[in-house]
């Protein structure tokens, strides 16, 4: 198997993750479309350099991610975020749990006014569920800035969210033999 061959392999193995990844960085479907494709692009260009990493997915995250944070620096000035994703988002279960899409939309709205680089890392470290380590090395930084920013974009989500969100409507369902139900 050749270079472009294997290439063909991982970009048609990892496109739609790359795109709901970017979705989830910037808000919107087609901003996200051209950020997986800008991502996919240079992973071809470096593809011999890139094929030799030890965690080829990190390295495709840190691709997007750079391609996320100088898409949003050139767009902050002028570009005015749509408002119709949910509609699209809608239709791509694989991004939203449908029993919850109230509670969705409403974590979208909030990431959508954190800045670029807060709602890097929470999408990395709680939605692509990756380590500090990982996050740090995908964002190019430090892990103590990797946990600064993640404080401070927390903090920023429950300013934002303020009393419409609280733990009490967590729907996630605590097992009868766990502490909590056993406290509760």
């Amino acid at each position: 198997m050749d270079n472009l061959d294997e290439f063909t392999v991982f970009a048609q193995a990892r496109q739609g993750h790359m795109r709901r990844l970017a979705f989830l960085l910037c808000g919107n479907w087609d901003d996200a479309q051209d950020l997986a494709q800008t991502a996919l692009l240079n992973l071809c260009l470096h593809w011999n350099r890139v094929r030799r990493a030890d965690a080829v997915d990190a390295y495709a995250h840190k691709v997007l991610v750079h391609a996320y944070l100088s898409d949003s620096k050139k767009r902050r000035r002028d570009h005015v975020r749509a408002t119709d994703f949910t509609l699209k988002a809608e239709r791509d279960f694989s991004v939203r749990p449908p029993e919850q899409p109230e509670l969705r939309v409403t974590l979208l709205s909030a990431l959508d006014e954190l800045a670029p680089r807060g709602r890097a890392v929470l999408v990395l470290r709680f939605w692509e569920d990756l380590s500090v380590e990982a996050t740090a090395a995908a964002l190019g930084c430090s892990t103590g800035n990797v946990k600064s920013q993640s404080s401070r974009a927390l903090a920023r989500l429950r300013e934002i969210l303020g009393d419409s969100f609280t733990e009490a409507d967590d729907p996630t369902p605590v097992h009868p033999a766990s502490p909590a139900a056993q406290n509760g």
